[in-house]
């Protein structure tokens, strides 16, 4: 059962983490895009920071979940580093272009809090599992980046959350407030579970 959930949070960051590619394909006002203002669209800043913010994101979700592999792990010890750096990197971009336009989120103040406390969460997260591990301190990295990934999985919880909600709310800017913390609030309960059943506690 472990292993099956395990291969299904792959296929789902891989294929979420290939998101981004649908901007180069699709019409923009059939994308998230479309539902921003025009003044919005227009602001050069917000647009750069939500393309880093997909991009580098959609990056670190695509190659985050390897890092979990303890056999892949320990087999290509190199591999593991660069992609963790990558990755330390990518989230880097993408947390705080996050932070920025959680400012401008749709649905409000609620929704605009929660998307910032998670971009806040999530680059304290990774920049504290970069810490440990310069410590050597391989359990607190460890621990930490299970949270840090439990954010960058937002991405896939959110996609998945949003039409339930709207589905059972039938209202589209309730649904996306709500969702603004379901898609990482549950994410990062079930990771301090899996830490604490890994120190044994």
């Amino acid at each position: 059962m472990k292993k099956l959930l395990f291969v299904i949070m792959c296929v789902l960051a891989l294929l979420i983490g290939l998101y981004p590619f649908i901007y180069a394909f699709v019409e923009h006002k059939y994308t998230f895009l479309g539902s921003k203002p025009s003044e919005v669209l227009h602001n050069v800043i917000w647009k750069s920071a939500f393309f880093s913010h997909i991009i580098f994101g959609g990056l670190a979700l695509f190659i985050g979940w390897s890092q979990f592999s303890v056999s892949f792990r320990n087999k290509n010890i190199r591999i593991h580093r660069f992609t963790g750096r990558l990755y330390v990197i990518a989230v880097m971009i993408s947390s705080v272009s996050a932070v920025y336009m959680g400012f401008y989120a749709n649905g409000g103040f609620i929704s605009a809090t929660g998307f910032i406390c998670l971009g806040v969460i999530w680059l304290a997260t990774t920049l504290a599992a970069v810490m440990q591990i310069r410590r050597r301190n391989i359990i607190k990295h460890q621990q930490f980046m299970t949270y840090s990934y439990a954010c960058t999985f937002a991405a896939v919880t959110l996609r998945v959350w949003y039409p339930l909600l709207k589905m059972m709310m039938g209202n589209a800017e309730s649904s996306y407030i709500a969702v603004a913390w379901l898609c990482w609030v549950p994410n990062l309960l079930i990771a301090y579970f899996i830490n604490r059943k890994a120190a044994g506690i």
